[in-house]
């Protein structure tokens, strides 16, 4: 039985699971409940095998309006205030941090790839949300901005140390320091995004279409892909390769490995199970 949570809608079909921003702020910001929430959903959707691939998507009119500054008032107020804002309240803030951090590390430590179907506003969190995942589709509509330092905040939820790998450093630094605006095209353009899509029900179809291809390879082989190149982007490319090397000589004889070679002497399509 699923569990059900109050910021997140998971929808599962067919090896794909759908996580589905709910607010319950205006614009699916990002409040307590998210935060308390995405790391426990990422575990679960981690250890389900029928899950092979997630794609994160809004519910609405926009895809987040990234932190929820008011609701979450009751838990950052007393740190950032007061006249006893000492080591006491400093370790706590740290602590809160490192907290919601696991939202957007989940992501990028979990096994299964995740994709991000952005359309309206994506903002603040919601940039380190999907800079987390293995990549971005968006509509037309999309606007993106790391609004973080308009309220006096560096952005540190990931964003700033996974977007130069994505975008490059002098695209990262000018969204951090002037907190601007970015559309679709130059999202497209700096390579924020994969492909835009006509309109936000265009971009589900394609971004569903996408889960579906991948959900039908080998799981494990996918899962493997995704963790050696998570592992290889910060490493040499010898260190790299070495790592892949050893990761086949140890996974590479599986059940899907027969399968995709029966398949391909019998021309037919291969059915993959993940063993």
């Amino acid at each position: 039985m699923d569990t059900t949570y109050k910021s997140l809608r998971i929808e599962k079909a067919d090896g794909v699971a759908e996580v589905i921003l709910l607010g319950p702020g205006r614009g699916n910001a990002m409040g307590p409940d998210f935060w308390r929430e995405m790391p426990e959903a990422i575990r679960a959707l981690d250890e389900d095998e029928s899950v092979r691939v997630v794609l994160v998507r809004g519910n609405g009119d926009h895809f987040t309006y990234g932190l929820d500054l008011m609701g979450m008032m009751e838990s950052l107020g007393p740190l950032l205030t007061g006249d006893n804002n000492l080591a006491q309240e400093r370790t706590k803030l740290l602590k809160l941090i490192g907290d919601m951090q696991q939202s957007t590390e989940g992501i990028a430590r979990c096994r299964k790839p995740f994709i991000a179907a952005v359309h309206g506003w994506c903002i603040g969190g919601g940039m380190d949300l999907i800079a987390a995942c293995d990549f971005r589709y968006c509509s037309r509509d999309a606007k993106f901005s790391l609004r973080e330092v308009k309220v006096g905040i560096v952005a540190d939820l990931g964003a700033l140390n996974r977007l130069p790998r994505i975008i490059g450093e002098g695209h990262t630094r000018e969204l951090a320091y002037t907190g601007g605006d970015v559309d679709a095209e130059r999202a497209l353009r700096m390579g924020l995004v994969n492909e835009v899509f006509p309109s936000a029900e265009e971009l589900l179809t394609q971004a569903r279409a996408t889960a579906r291809r991948i959900a039908e390879n080998p799981p494990l082989v996918v899962q493997g892909a995704k963790q050696v190149m998570e592992y290889c982007a910060d490493k040499s490319t010898s260190d790299g390769l070495r790592y892949v090397a050893v990761w086949n000589s140890a996974f590479l004889q599986s059940h899907d490995l027969a399968e995709a070679f029966s398949a391909f002497a019998e021309r037919r399509p291969a059915k993959f199970v993940g063993r």
